[in-house]
C-alpha cells in the first residue's frame, strides 16, 4: 500500500485508505453485509415453531463425559433444520417424533453455543403448545395431536 499521503491535498487519499482498511475488521464486514441475519435460521425472530424429526444424544465437551439430550427440529417458516436442547431432567421422554415444538435461543455468549454442548444454540420451551416446564412439574398432561 505504501506510505500514507501527507500534504495539502491528501484528504481524499486518506479517506480512501481508511475506507479500505475497514474491510479488514471482521465485525464491520458482518454488520455491513448483514451476515448475521442471513445465516440465522430463525431470521431475526426470538422464537420459532418446528417439527421434531429425530431425538439425538450429543456427547458433552471435555472434561465432562455426559450425554446431552437433544433433537433435530425442522422449522416450519423456512424448512431449515436445527439441533435443539431439552432442558431439565426427563424432558426428552415428554416428546415424540413429529411433535410440534417451539424453540428459542439458549443464550450463549454472542449467540453461540452455551456451556458444554457443541454446536447447539437452541432449546425447546413448548411441546404441542404446552409449556415444557408445566409438563415436567406434572401440572398438565401432554395433549394428543
Amino acid at each position: 500500500m505504501g506510505r500514507k499521503a501527507s500534504g495539502l491535498f491528501a484528504a481524499k487519499a486518506l479517506g480512501n485508505r481508511r475506507r479500505c482498511g475497514l474491510w479488514c475488521d471482521k465485525r464491520y464486514v458482518r454488520r455491513t453485509l448483514n451476515l448475521k441475519q442471513k445465516s440465522d435460521p430463525l431470521e431475526g425472530a426470538s422464537q420459532a415453531k418446528g417439527i421434531i424429526i429425530e431425538k439425538v444424544q450429543l456427547e458433552a465437551k471435555q472434561p465432562c463425559s455426559g450425554m446431552r439430550k437433544c433433537c433435530r427440529v425442522q422449522l416450519i417458516k423456512n424448512g431449515r433444520q436445527v439441533t435443539a436442547f431439552f432442558p431439565k431432567d426427563g424432558a426428552k421422554d415428554m416428546c415424540d417424533e413429529h411433535d410440534e415444538v417451539i424453540i428459542e435461543c439458549i443464550g450463549g455468549k454472542k449467540g453461540r453455543a452455551k456451556g458444554d454442548i457443541p454446536g447447539v444454540r437452541w432449546q425447546v420451551i413448548k411441546i404441542n403448545d404446552q409449556s415444557l416446564d408445566a409438563l415436567l412439574r406434572g401440572k398438565i398432561e401432554k395433549a394428543r395431536k
